[in-house]
């Protein structure tokens, strides 16, 4: 089961979200989101524990808990939802670019 973690210490790191969840149960990752240009962590993580019941025992005795005194919000990770991709060529509602002002500028106006 994939865990989401949220409320962590932004001084976490992978190992130290292993070891959190470690006495639950056999971990298969342990990951911490961090900021792709910053290399900081955003707070929050995912855990797979392999066996369902020690992963539905981890988010009930976690959740709420706290650590570095900061609350732990844990629960079931969802599936990441597809989002439409962002059009950088100017389309949509905002204009499309193009040519503005009428004039005709392919003869020459001397």
């Amino acid at each position: 089961m994939n865990i989401f973690v949220a409320g962590l210490s932004f001084q976490k790191n992978d190992a130290d979200l292993a070891q959190i969840f470690e006495e639950y149960g056999t971990i298969s990752s342990a990951r911490v989101i961090t900021d792709r240009f910053t290399g900081r962590s955003k707070g929050y993580g995912f855990v797979e524990i392999e066996d369902e019941k020690a992963a539905q025992r981890a988010i009930d005795e976690l959740n709420g808990a706290e650590l570095d005194g900061r609350q732990l919000s844990i629960s079931e990770a969802r599936p990441k939802e597809e989002r439409p991709r962002r059009d950088f060529n100017g389309g949509g509602n905002r204009g499309g670019g193009g040519h503005r002002g009428g004039g005709d500028y392919s003869r020459n106006r001397y």
